[in-house]
């Protein structure tokens, strides 16, 4: 199966990633399961770090985050390090329909001590220009 970001990585094979050199190489811890629960200082730290990743992930047609349009609604971070995002979409025909939710899901599992993402998308309630954060109003001109 294809990666869902294929099309916007080189992709390269495990050949090629080893004989890469690792400076400037990040390494990322995961939690193996059965590890300790996490305590809810780490999963606040999660959390942030989830919303943050959250501001990286835009949607094509419009210049402002996914988090600032309002389009997740939820983020739970579980004591097992399971990170469950709900969101939606402008539009059920968005062109980013399979995109975004991948993106999302590809991020967060890249956040230390995550141990796996689930992204729900959902249509109720429906996504409306109320949900947009000030700041993302302020961007695309709408006070």
């Amino acid at each position: 199966m294809e990666h869902p970001l294929a099309g916007y990585m080189h992709p390269i094979s495990s050949e090629e990633a080893s004989h890469r050199p690792a400076e400037g190489s990040v390494a990322v811890e995961h939690s193996s399961p059965g590890s300790e629960p996490l305590s809810a200082m780490d999963r606040i730290a999660i959390y942030d770090k989830a919303i943050e990743m959250l501001h990286t992930c835009y949607d094509p047609e419009i210049p402002v985050d996914i988090y600032d349009l309002g389009l997740i609604y939820d983020v739970k971070v579980e004591e097992s390090g399971e990170v469950n995002v709900t969101m939606t979409l402008t539009a059920p025909n968005c062109p980013a329909a399979q995109s975004l939710p991948a993106e999302v899901k590809y991020k967060i599992e890249g956040i230390p001590r995550v141990t796996g993402a689930t992204v729900d998308v959902v249509w109720e309630p429906p996504w409306d220009m109320s949900k947009m954060s000030e700041a993302a109003k302020l961007q695309l001109g709408m006070f």
